[in-house]
């Protein structure tokens, strides 16, 4: 298996990291030749019904490990917030994880409270340094992401003081989910000198273009599975409200990727 932390240096070229939702999903884009695959909290969650954080620390790892098992490249696990305020959760979290099988995993500065949804510089840095000490142990690739663009801060200036300190402390690789304008994305990679993650957004800047300001992995969340959802919609409304099957082209594409990545195996 490749290792996943050279996957992170390589000049020009960001590792393109999709998240599949499930086995099957996780086997398809095996098959389409990407390197590397992450799992994504609120896809997962819609499969059992939920929404994001809906699910336990045993189900995310579970669900993670499962999918580790079903490829040969390697797996992060979005582990959200650690699954616990305190920073020993945070590193019980990733060993778990580590245990279980996965390559990596990534630990949000969210504290899950509307009230005040993101912890405060210094006990947010405290539990990445928990959770780094965890993942020294085994190799396992920890990503420590800063939330506060998801949660209506656009304050640049302390995305990267997060980011400053989360290196600091000795995560892998540093994500800050909400950036959409290249010019914040150059700062934030200058200013860090650990892998920059970028979430693929609506108007994000593409592959060519991060890769030129200097990205290292790109990852898409959510999308993918809720790009399937947005077909299945599609489809059930046509067959209920127009009463044609037009989805069946569609549905040829996808059974034929099935018979290729499921029959690999």
């Amino acid at each position: 298996m490749t290792d996943f932390r050279e996957l992170h240096h390589r000049e020009g070229q960001p590792l393109l990291l999709p998240n599949p939702w499930d086995v099957g999903s996780a086997r398809l884009l095996e098959s389409l030749g990407f390197e590397a695959l992450a799992t994504t909290s609120s896809g997962f969650a819609a499969t059992l019904g939920r929404l994001d954080y809906g699910v336990t620390r045993d189900e995310a790892i579970g669900h993670a490990a499962t999918i580790a098992a079903a490829v040969d490249v390697p797996v992060s696990a979005d582990l959200e917030n650690g699954f616990g305020a305190a920073p020993e959760e945070a590193a019980e979290t990733v060993r778990l994880a580590s245990q279980a099988g996965l390559a990596g995993g990534s630990i949000e500065d969210t504290t899950g409270r509307d009230e005040e949804p993101v912890y405060d510089l210094d006990t947010a840095a405290v539990r990445v340094e928990a959770a780094a000490e965890a993942a020294r142990k085994t190799g396992f690739v920890l990503t420590a992401r800063a939330e506060n663009h998801l949660h209506g801060r656009d304050d640049l200036a302390d995305t990267i003081a997060r980011l400053q300190a989360y290196e600091a402390a000795g995560a892998d690789v540093l994500y800050a989910p909400g950036l959409t304008s290249l010019d914040d994305i150059r700062e934030v990679v200058s200013a860090v000198g650990k892998p920059v993650n970028v979430l693929a957004l609506p108007h994000a800047p593409s592959v060519a273009e991060l890769a030129e300001v200097g990205v290292r992995r790109i990852s898409v969340g959510g999308s993918f599975a809720f790009a399937a959802l947005g077909a299945l919609v599609d489809a059930a409304r046509e067959l209920r409200e127009q009463g044609t099957y037009g989805f069946t082209d569609q549905a040829r594409k996808g059974s034929k990727a099935a018979r290729a990545a499921f029959g690999q195996r």
